[in-house]
């Protein structure tokens, strides 16, 4: 039986800059350059950047050099 008391995660659909800037341990100005360089999908909502997981891990996964 099942606990009722467990709650549903959700799969993580976004980053933020600040996550980007940790995953690829660089700084955050090298982060807004690269997400304003069409890299990847980029969500604006007013001053504040999401980016699209699946389409930063894509382009992630096929990175041959350096960044």
């Amino acid at each position: 039986m099942a606990n009722q008391n467990t709650i549903p995660t959700r799969e993580k659909k976004i980053y933020s800059a600040e996550e980007i800037s940790e995953i690829l341990n660089i700084s955050m100005k090298k982060t807004y350059e690269l997400c304003n360089s069409g890299a990847f999908r980029v969500i604006r909502l007013g001053r504040v950047l999401r980016v699209s997981k699946a389409s930063f891990d894509h382009w992630l996964n096929h990175q041959e050099g350096g960044i």
